[in-house]
């Protein structure tokens, strides 16, 4: 829905609250009128049921409403003397509807001074957990996020198995964009293995509840997302399925619900973007990454005497600091190397027992059907793509059947317009044009495991609102489940040199408090 409808919704909700509670304004000692205003009944409400005014605040960030909406419906019947079992379970059940009972049919008196400690155990642990989960939502969706790192395609930066802490507010904290879904989890709820929001995503975009989505919107950041940052964001095309058999046509998803992906920016809005030889290079500069990033490419090796075992191989690959997708090629009699920097190419190729070490890279010129356009008149592959403009808000370029495929899905998918082609001619909304002003800023993020990395290369710009966040801390590392990397806890994303362990650091803090908070109690005790 768009604000405008989203507005006239909250005005509804207003006069139906009024009508459900103006007759319990007037028993609370109030005026029938505050019932129907809309923020100062919130307002008023608070202080007929005894809590804080900020609790009106969270009615309005979305997830976190859906939660403290019963909790007000629940502790409005208990401000008027229902206490019982069956009044929370009707006051829930009914959406709020209970109140309509209270305000019209119930002979109830307003509670002034209600006790707010719960009046059983049980009512207390469900208070904490409610309020647990409310803190813990505000700050996943605003603040903070936990995310584990699944794919080898920052290698040597960010390694399978690291745990990391990706910041909303470092580009802005987008708010939730789904207006009815589970607190604190993506797309799927743990275990249950079903669907954690209310959407059709069975290609019926114009569904009831599909217009139930929110309008885009993000709070100011304090930087801008700069090329080479690692940047966490919402997977554009969503599913390999969609993206290589139906690459015109949208994945009716929410754009907060698709698969959260991370990789590098190289390129931002505005740049011109080419890979020559599997190299990046932006406005006809080769990029330079930082010193933490090491590039890897594939190789082919064989050996002077036999293969050895693939115990022995991967000894002798980690050994070399090549641990990722290692696997042995029956046919051509060599062993694969997925992922190789130039420091680790440099140590192998010196090896005795190692033949010949032989890149893998696809000539300039071949066309890879899986690269984006996935256009047969583009003859790009991951080695050789571009140039490529990178689309920037308010910036004009002239548009032709020839480039019609580059900016296709970001005119019709990323910015709502309808495109058609009727021979040479091209069509937006109905109009002849030769021309498009993007509405958008959009990215180029790639991984920099160059030739095993599933990335723009294969589908295309990320608008800004499928960013979700920056990484900038790594609380722990695992390379397989019990090997630790003990190096690597407490460590920066970001940076120069070699990683810094803030480990020790922490748990000497963490001890320390503890028993400063121990000696306190003890000296008041």
């Amino acid at each position: 829905m768009t604000w405008t409808q989203w507005l006239l919704f909250i005005l509804i909700i207003q006069v139906i609250h009024g009508l459900g509670t103006w007759k319990l304004h007037i028993k609370a000692g109030r005026k029938a009128w505050e019932a129907f205003v809309p923020i100062y009944n919130g307002l008023i409400l608070m202080k007929i049921i005894n809590r804080p005014w900020w609790y009106i605040l969270l009615l309005f960030v979305p997830i976190v409403n859906l939660i403290m909406f019963p909790v007000i419906w629940v502790e409005t019947a208990r401000s008027f003397g229902k206490n019982k079992y069956q009044d929370t379970f009707l006051a829930v059940v009914t959406l709020g509807f209970y109140n309509y009972y209270l305000n019209y049919a119930a002979d109830v008196t307003h509670i002034k001074e209600r006790s707010l400690h719960p009046k059983s155990s049980s009512g207390d642990w469900v208070s904490s957990i409610l309020f647990a989960i409310v803190a813990a939502t505000l700050v996943h969706t605003y603040f903070m996020q936990p995310y584990t790192i699944p794919t080898s395609s920052l290698e040597k930066t960010l390694l399978v198995g690291d745990f990391l802490f990706v910041s909303k507010f470092h580009y802005g904290a987008r708010a939730p964009m789904t207006a009815v879904a589970a607190p604190m989890v993506h797309d799927t709820i743990p275990l249950l293995n079903k669907k954690s929001y209310l959407y059709n995503d069975k290609k019926e975009e114009n569904s009831w509840l599909n217009k139930l989505q929110l309008p885009y919107f993000r709070l100011p950041g304090f930087q801008k997302i700069k090329r080479n940052d690692i940047v966490v964001f919402n997977w554009p095309v969503d599913t390999i399925d969609i993206m290589y058999t139906t690459p015109d046509r949208a994945y009716y998803k929410p754009i907060d619900k698709r698969t959260n992906y991370v990789k590098r920016c190289v390129g931002i809005p505005g740049d011109t973007l080419e890979v020559r030889d599997g190299y990046v290079f932006i406005n006809g500069k080769q990029n330079q990454l930082p010193d933490r990033a090491k590039l890897q490419f594939s190789y082919d090796v064989k050996f002077k005497s036999g293969q050895p075992s693939a115990n022995d191989f991967n000894a002798l690959t980690k050994r070399y600091g090549i641990t990722d997708g290692i696997g042995a090629d029956n046919v051509r009699n060599t062993y694969y190397l997925a992922a190789v920097s130039d420091e680790a190419y440099n140590r192998a190729k010196n090896h005795p027992n190692i033949a010949s070490l032989t890149i893998r890279k696809e000539p300039k010129g071949q066309h890879n059907p899986g690269i984006f356009p996935q256009d047969p008149s583009y003859s790009w592959n991951n080695d050789f793509f571009g140039p490529l403009y990178i689309p920037e808000a308010g910036k004009t370029i002239d548009l032709s059947p020839e480039n019609l495929p580059l900016y296709k899905k970001v005119i019709t998918e990323y910015e709502g317009n309808d495109l058609s082609v009727n021979g040479n001619q091209i069509l937006i909304n109905g109009q002849l044009t030769d021309s498009y002003t993007f509405k958008k800023d959009y990215y180029w993020m790639m991984g920099d495991n160059r030739h095993n990395s599933l990335d723009a290369r294969a589908w295309g710009f990320v608008p800004f609102d499928h960013v979700v966040g920056k990484p900038v801390f790594i609380w722990m590392s695992w390379d397989g489940i019990r090997n630790p990397r003990w190096e690597r806890f407490f460590t920066t994303v970001g940076g120069s040199g070699k990683p810094t362990s803030y480990l020790i650091p922490f748990l000497v803090l963490l001890l320390g408090w503890f028993g400063y908070s121990k000696w306190r109690k003890m000296k008041k005790a």
